[in-house]
């Protein structure tokens, strides 16, 4: 179990991210189209996993703009913005927001994900849905940073992530 903070009160995650070194957990989520999305399909590229509770709200969707944004300079990378909400709700954000740089998916279907990574809130008022994480993989899917935002409402450490893009 890990512990970060929603607004300086504790709560708690199924446990603590992938390690720097290890093979990253696949997983099964569903794109805006409804269709499936696994982490094979992502192989040869980098990866970026920006994990958060839902796009609803500010700090999510910042950081969904911010990688949006980040995304359009990099070459053999996909970034994926991960979150419970449906598929609907995130199709509706990309398009007002003009988001085309990142992909959006959901794991509303099973939960698989938030399980695979740790992620998943156990209690709390944000209870089973996935906390604010980052995890970028190199492109033989091996985990090459991995952060877990410790209070909520913080956006993550952009700079991190993509430093650790550039050495992986």
């Amino acid at each position: 179990m890990a512990t970060v903070t929603l607004k300086g009160n504790p709560i708690n995650t199924l446990g603590e991210l992938p390690v720097d070194g290890s093979k990253a957990p696949d997983f099964s989520l569903t794109k805006n189209d409804l269709s499936s999305a696994s982490l094979s399909d992502y192989s040869g590229k980098k990866v970026v996993l920006n994990i958060f509770p839902s796009i609803d709200t500010g700090t999510c969707a910042a950081s969904v703009r911010k990688f949006n944004q980040e995304a359009a300079g990099l070459d053999n990378t996909v970034v994926l913005c991960i979150s419970k909400d449906l598929p609907f709700a995130q199709a509706r954000f990309c398009g007002a927001e003009g988001i085309d740089k990142v992909e959006l998916l959901s794991d509303f279907r099973d939960g698989n994900f938030g399980r695979a990574y740790k992620v998943e809130f156990i209690d709390g008022p944000l209870q089973s849905l996935l906390s604010r994480a980052i995890v970028v993989l190199d492109a033989d899917g091996h985990v090459v940073h991995s952060h877990q935002v410790p209070e909520t409402v913080d956006e993550p450490d952009y700079a991190a992530a993509m430093n650790a893009l550039q050495n992986a």
